[in-house]
């Protein structure tokens, strides 16, 4: 590896820089709490052969042709929607991703979004700060009981079967879920039923969304489906802002076409601190820290250096999204 300069975007865990470092890379790490900007990413791209960098960094395709020197992108996510794939392929540069490191760290924020704004905790919490917590009142802040109720999941794949199996050892619930394909594991240990789009977003008590990012999904969740929710349904999403309608989010919880909402994605990100559901009492939001444990974050750094490393190594990419591009 010697004489290749690998490009660090953000201050990731310390072991992405030591394990590239030791394989013989020199290694240049951004060494501020705030992000590059777009141009000082560009620029500084243009001294090195490759790209260590996350989902909120925008790779498209004028970054990519401006820097098609690059060997190789290796992404700190498990999604790759903020790179222009296309066009990294069609100049044959590599792009690795790290999948299958979140499932349990998101499931678990999932799952904790559901009972928090099932009791309201996150507004409960404020409104100790506020200086409102004075006497008994039996009639205010009631949450809805999750026990027996029904869980549908939209994407269920590794962190959509972790959430429901949560959901069901905790509380009894049915599952019933909607895929591009079936899921027979699921269908056989959670005794999930495959349904249509339409009967999920009709059945679910609490609807949690677990799907990629892509031009069919983009949007899906917006006024006409909300208003096709039952008026007592939570909605959950985890997995990317763009997949609901904000807009259309906050309508159905103002005029009560759904009863609440736990996001840790938005849309846009960051949210702007004024947004109307930060103040809702049945609507809990969080920052897009769905993998953000230290075995998590640490385990990612690791599957995105080694991605750099065996591409130099051995021509190959453990976790590539193009692989045809190494081929080249």
């Amino acid at each position: 590896m010697e004489g290749k300069k690998v490009l660090l975007t953000r201050l990731f865990p310390e072991l992405g820089a030591n394990l590239l470092q030791e394989a013989g890379f020199e290694v240049t790490k951004w060494e501020h709490d705030k992000p590059m900007t777009q141009q000082e990413m560009l620029e500084a791209a243009k001294s090195h052969n490759a790209l260590f960098c996350t989902l909120s960094d925008k790779i498209d395709a004028d970054f990519i042709r401006a820097n098609s020197h690059l060997d190789v992108i290796s992404q700190f996510a498990v999604g790759y929607d903020n790179i222009d794939i296309p066009t990294a392929t069609e100049l044959n540069i590599p792009v690795g991703y790290t999948p299958n490191v979140l499932t349990d760290a998101t499931a678990d924020i999932a799952f904790g979004l559901m009972v928090a704004t099932s009791r309201k905790m996150f507004y409960l919490h404020k409104s100790i700060l506020k200086g409102e917590w004075t006497y008994f009142k039996p009639n205010a802040n009631l949450g809805i009981e999750l026990k027996n109720q029904t869980l549908g999941i939209f994407g269920l794949g590794r962190i959509g079967f972790e959430m429901a199996k949560r959901c069901q050892g905790a509380y009894n619930m049915n599952v019933i879920y909607h895929n591009r394909k079936a899921n027979p594991k699921a269908e056989r240990e959670l005794n999930a039923s495959y349904v249509s789009f339409e009967k999920l977003i009709k059945r679910s008590d609490v609807l949690s969304v677990h799907c990629s990012l892509t031009d069919k999904t983009k949007g899906l969740f917006n006024k006409g489906v909300f208003n096709k929710m039952k008026s007592n349904s939570i909605f959950i999403n985890t997995a990317r802002g763009l997949v609901h309608n904000e807009t259309d989010l906050i309508n159905a919880l103002q005029t009560g076409e759904i009863w609440g909402a736990g996001l840790d994605v938005t849309n846009p990100e960051p949210m702007n601190p004024n947004n109307p559901l930060l103040q809702m009492e049945n609507v809990s939001v969080m920052p897009h820290v769905g993998s953000g444990t230290v075995a998590t974050r640490n385990e990612m750094v690791k599957l995105a250096a080694n991605n750099i490393i065996e591409f130099y190594r051995n021509k190959r990419m453990p976790h590539a999204v193009n692989p045809e591009a190494i081929q080249h």
